[in-house]
């Protein structure tokens, strides 16, 4: 007794060969209604059947004998996808190439005729093709229709309307649990305003804010790969103003077998937000300054050390030797380096920079040809209450690995700064201030070339405010930040990596760089970005509490100090600083700083900074009494 069939169960693969030969057969005929023109001549017919009879029989073995080794009958017709498709396109082919072939050898060697004309059976493949195609999308689109989920739809537009754009929507309509309706795509080029993708409208992006209103619009998806960052910034920032959401489609290198689910839509990043387009780098010019080269990166766990890392490995160095103290994360940076680099040559070394017997031997052993020096202490509150160590990583580390590079006649020099060394309020920007110093007076009569590059925080990277308010969001809040007016500089781990590379090619040796940071951001306004971005609202969902400026830190960072200025360079995002020279006296002071570290008396070493920076202020902070 056959069973009754229902969606939900799955259909019996005999019944679905049945189904599929029975169709075969359906496609057989239609052929020879067409083939004679949709003559009915009942004569014809027979005619030609007194032909075929003894071939039929054939038509279905062989048909059988295809379907059932592409497997045509294991796929859930309700769930057919690009990949069924494609097998029963290739099975259909083979079945008709196969008995033309067939056909062929029947005529020329056993009884001059064919099994059926070549002309029927190329009809009949068009044909099959076509209902088996036509009748596995009807069954999946009425099968989504009995499970879509019977609620409210949730008007949706897409930026993009290209490619991605295509398949998003695709995706859309074939998820049975979604219940988004695309009402409009966005787009930047002009021109594709008025065209219609799928039956839907194609908007300018200009009429964002209108399409909005009229179609009461919850969501926003980024179906761009290569958007204008800075079109894409004003979208966002006004989905954001507006309380709607914003998703974007994951990189095409994450879909699963060139597909992907409305599951994998995912957010916006904070990152995202900066509005600036991608950094180019001079690949040229980087890889024959790195390409088979000896390469030691300091501070190669921490975020700009590990990126650094990375982006060097692109360009093929003979071997990167990895320095940092911190074995967990020169664990996990080692992971990523094997699974990403496979044929990477590298050596993980465990040392302090401050243990001059054991950089000595790093330098002996390995001999590197370059130095990317990242490690040193950042946190601004912390080296205020810890001021001996901010001299001893940052000030005499910097020391011992630049004399190393001097004695060991590395090619190039490339030390890390950060734009709390301009002006510094605070013992690590102070820290920082007498490092460079150290290091442009060490380029004047040495054969190395050092070089300083200066920027400000560092999107992402460990301990900076992105993490922070993110766990502060996922507990629940509140959101801590120090002051309303405080504002920061912003990059990315990756600009800033990349800007360094570029930075080290072109140094000659004695510059400060800095770089192209884009404009000032105000912490608080990006608090609220990140609380909308979460889905939660401000004072209802999760609140910002102002806690007071910590010791050391300032309102607004500064790139260049009041005696500087800057010259341009090749690239339109790094400028070179014109620092004033440091004088021997202060080379005399630095020393003296260095002996000061054992007595681990941070009073004297703090007013010992002072006196080699002069513009070194303390700001809110047990030191102003120093000043």
């Amino acid at each position: 007794m056959i069973k009754k069939l229902k969606f939900g169960t799955r259909t019996p693969g005999w019944f679905i060969i049945v189904l599929d030969l029975f169709i075969s057969f359906v496609a057989l005929i239609l052929a020879y209604f067409i083939r004679f023109d949709l003559n009915t001549d009942i004569t014809i017919f027979k005619t030609e059947w007194n032909k075929i009879s003894e071939s039929i029989l054939v038509f279905f073995i062989l048909k059988f004998l295809v379907f059932f080794v592409f497997k045509i009958h294991k796929g859930l017709i309700r769930h057919t996808s690009n990949q069924d498709l494609k097998r029963l396109f290739l099975a259909l082919a083979v079945f008709t190439i196969s008995l033309i072939l067939f056909g062929k050898l029947k005529f020329h060697y056993i009884d001059r005729a064919y099994i059926f004309p070549t002309s029927i059976l190329i009809i009949e493949f068009f044909v099959s093709l076509i209902i088996l195609f036509g009748s596995r999308y009807l069954i999946k689109i009425a099968y989504n229709e009995t499970i879509k989920i019977k609620i409210e739809p949730q008007n949706i537009l897409v930026y993009g309307a290209g490619v991605s754009a295509i398949i998003t929507r695709n995706t859309i309509e074939n998820d049975p649990k979604n219940n988004q309706k695309i009402m409009g795509f966005i787009d930047d080029n002009p021109k594709l305003a008025g065209a219609r993708i799928g039956g839907i409208y194609v908007y300018s992006s200009t009429e964002f804010t209108m399409l909005c209103n009229t179609f009461n619009i919850k969501t926003l998806i980024i179906a761009i790969q290569n958007p204008i960052l800075s079109n894409q910034k004003k979208i966002i920032d006004l989905c954001l103003e507006n309380n709607i959401q914003v998703q974007k489609i994951p990189d095409p290198r994450s879909w699963i077998n060139g597909e992907f689910s409305t599951k994998q839509f995912t957010k916006i990043k904070i990152e995202e937000l900066l509005g600036r387009n991608s950094i180019l780098l001079e690949k040229d010019k980087v890889e024959k300054e790195l390409n088979q080269k000896i390469i030691l990166v300091t501070g190669a766990a921490g975020s700009i050390g590990s990126g650094i890392a990375e982006q060097i490995a692109l360009f093929n160095p003979k071997l990167l030797i990895l320095l940092d103290q911190a074995e967990s994360p020169l664990f996990d940076l080692q992971f990523t380096l094997l699974n990403d680099f496979p044929e990477l040559k590298f050596e993980l070394v465990i040392g302090d920079v401050c243990n001059e017997i054991r950089m000595l031997n790093l330098f002996k052993t390995f001999k590197p040809q370059l130095v990317f020096h990242a490690a040193a202490y950042k946190h601004v509150p912390m080296m205020e209450m810890n001021p001996c160590e901010a001299v001893a990583t940052n000030i005499l580390g910097t020391k011992i690995i630049t004399d190393l590079s001097d004695s060991f006649k590395v090619e190039k020099f490339v030390m890390i700064s950060t734009d709390k060394a301009v002006n510094p309020t605070n013992v690590m920007g102070a820290s920082k201030r007498v490092a460079e110093m150290y290091v442009e007076n060490k380029n004047k009569a040495s054969e190395t070339n050092y070089i300083t590059t200066r920027f400000g925080n560092v999107l992402g990277s460990n301990g900076s405010v992105i993490p922070l308010f993110q766990k502060q969001i996922e507990k629940g809040g509140p959101i801590t930040i120090t002051d309303e007016r405080i504002s920061r500089y912003f990059m990315t781990i990756s600009e800033a990596c990349q800007l360094v590379l570029e930075a080290g090619v072109m140094g000659k040796g004695g510059e400060i760089f800095i770089f192209d940071m884009g404009k000032s951001v105000k912490i608080i306004d990006l608090a609220k970005k990140m609380i909308a971005l979460s889905g939660l609202e401000l004072g209802r969902d999760i609140d910002i509490k102002i806690t007071g400026l910590r010791p050391g830190e300032k309102l607004h960072e500064e790139l260049l100090a009041n005696e500087e200025n800057t010259l341009p360079t090749h690239h339109s995002k790094i400028l070179i600083a014109k620092n004033r020279l440091t004088t021997s006296e202060q080379i005399i002071s630095i020393e003296e700083l260095i002996t000061l570290i054992p007595l681990q008396d941070n009073k004297k070493i703090v007013k010992k900074m002072k006196e080699i920076v002069e513009e070194y202020i303390s700001n809110n902070s047990i030191y102003e009494a120093l000043d």
